[in-house]
């Protein structure tokens, strides 16, 4: 056994135990520990962890714990550019492209409708959603914390919001989506692009209340559905633009 020390920085103390946030402690761990190893024992998936500094070094998962290390160990930075420090992981996911497990379906709505391709099946099992992750390069959303420890699961972000919108925000704010957002783009219903349309061509579809009301439409040829951009879209635009 050795023992050493550890620091988590900001958020990441969401996932501590009450006596250990916003300060260092000491812990003992198994000889061959790794960084990874002893961070997700101490309850911190690794999906959440942007930066280790192990004795102000930057260190990647894999390196091993010695007797009287010191680790400090930091969430996502948004105040500067820490690029060249990175040793956790290869590169970040150019696209972002989601899956999101089963408690968070209306989340999955709500993406879509911003243009954010999105998977999600109530059915879906942790082990489907780790095989989607590593087989389409998808980022886990989930307020399942062992679901963001899986081995092969290397893009994530743990939800901490429980109202959708809320979430919504949390989300695009923290991965700074904002600006990538397409609107009226994707099917909130079956994740299928939107095809633009006519409204002659869907008059008669149409709810009373938006013929001659809203004049942008939308058809998925996957489920046959018809969208209009109305005061839901203009809803979330507003929750999106709102200053922080």
């Amino acid at each position: 056994m050795v023992t050493a020390s550890f620091r988590f920085y900001e958020e990441l103390n969401d996932f501590l135990a009450p006596a250990r946030r916003r300060r260092e402690f000491t812990v003992r761990c198994a000889r061959a520990a790794t960084t990874k190893h002893m961070i997700e024992a101490l309850g911190v998936p690794h999906t959440e962890v942007e930066l280790i500094l192990l004795n102000g070094e930057s260190v990647g998962f894999g390196a091993l714990l010695r007797e009287g290390d010191r680790v400090a160990v930091y969430p996502r930075f948004e105040a500067f550019d820490i690029t060249p420090l990175l040793r956790v992981r290869d590169q970040p996911l150019r696209e972002p492209r989601f899956v999101a497990d089963c408690h968070l379906g209306s989340l999955a709505r709500l993406l879509r409708m911003m243009g954010f391709d999105t998977l999600y099946e109530k059915a879906f099992a942790d082990a489907e959603i780790e095989r989607i992750a590593a087989t389409q390069g998808r980022i886990v959303l989930t307020r399942d914390r062992d679901l963001l420890k899986r081995r092969s699961i290397t893009h994530g972000c743990y939800v901490h919001a429980l109202r959708p919108q809320l979430q919504l925000r949390e989300v695009l704010e923290r991965l700074q989506l904002a600006r990538g957002a397409r609107p009226f783009t994707l099917c909130p219903a079956c994740n299928a692009v939107l095809q633009p349309v006519a409204e002659a061509r869907v008059e008669h579809r149409l709810p009373p209340g938006v013929r001659g009301l809203y004049h942008r439409f939308g058809t998925c040829d996957a489920c046959g559905r018809v969208f209009w951009e109305g005061e839901h879209w203009q809803r979330l635009r507003a929750l999106v633009d709102a200053p922080r």
